[in-house]
């Protein structure tokens, strides 16, 4: 498994936007977006893997990670 996959990736679409916007929370702000659900994520999963090399290039610490915290269950529970 790759280091990504412990940081939870969204990809929803955006009505004010247009398009499909994805994120991953807890690991950088904004993201990436377009047309195409899959190519966003291929996308957010590259940027994922980007930002992880930055953080270690600069020796910084990652953040913690957001994966296994059962998010879907939580949010249902608000819908």
């Amino acid at each position: 498994m790759n280091r990504g996959a412990y940081y939870v990736k969204i990809v929803e679409w955006s009505e004010e936007d247009q398009c499909f916007v994805g994120s991953c929370p807890g690991l950088f702000y904004g993201g990436c977006h377009g047309q195409d659900e899959r190519q966003v994520f291929s996308e957010l999963c590259d940027i994922v893997e980007e930002m992880m090399a930055l953080y270690q290039q600069d020796g910084k610490p990652l953040p913690p990670v957001t994966s296994g915290r059962d998010y879907a269950t939580k949010m249902l529970d608000v819908a």
